[in-house]
């Protein structure tokens, strides 16, 4: 006994009646995947321009911070200056080894590398940017307890100091 199938009129457009929205989600999880991402440049790994955008000057975001908050309506010239905690540091990965003998313990310590187009590269774990401890903002508006204000939040919030590590002075002229 063979079978056979025979074709219903309308069976195709009531199956997708049934299950259309079953089916629109799997397009439009289609469609997701199918969707670009980013603008289509890729860096080099571990290049050097990756680096320099990463360092971090104090002076430049000193400069920006001046020309910035000059910008204050009644602030007139401004100059920040900017203490910091500690320095930038950079945590490589590293493989400690502990050797227990009968005289004692000891433990060595080698920094990861990585091959890298013919030369050895450290495996970066994080890079711990450095920590402000204060902000001396020094204006020829600071007379005036609005400008302090403004300028007192403007540094706290572009910093992540509270108000109490920042201080607002008047300047010559």
């Amino acid at each position: 006994m063979k079978l056979q199938w025979k074709p219903q009129p309308g069976a195709v457009w009531k199956l997708l009646n049934q299950y259309k929205y079953v089916l629109l989600v799997i397009a439009a999880g289609i469609l997701l995947l199918l969707w670009p991402t980013g603008d289509g440049r890729r860096e080099p790994d571990g290049g050097a321009q990756a680096e320099a955008r990463e360092d971090f000057d104090l002076e430049a975001l000193e400069e920006k911070l001046s020309r910035t908050l000059s910008q204050v309506e009644g602030a007139g010239q401004v100059t920040v200056t900017l203490t910091v905690k500690s320095g930038m540091e950079q945590v490589l990965a590293s493989d400690r080894t502990t050797s227990v003998t009968d005289r004692g313990s000891s433990v060595e310590e080698e920094t990861v590398l990585v091959n890298s187009g013919g030369s050895q590269e450290a495996v970066l774990l994080s890079r711990n940017y450095p920590t402000f401890q204060g902000a001396l903002v020094v204006c020829q508006g600071g007379d005036s307890a609005e400008i302090r204000l403004l300028l007192t939040q403007a540094v706290s919030s572009l910093t992540g100091l509270g108000a109490d590590r920042v201080t607002v002075c008047k300047g010559a002229g």
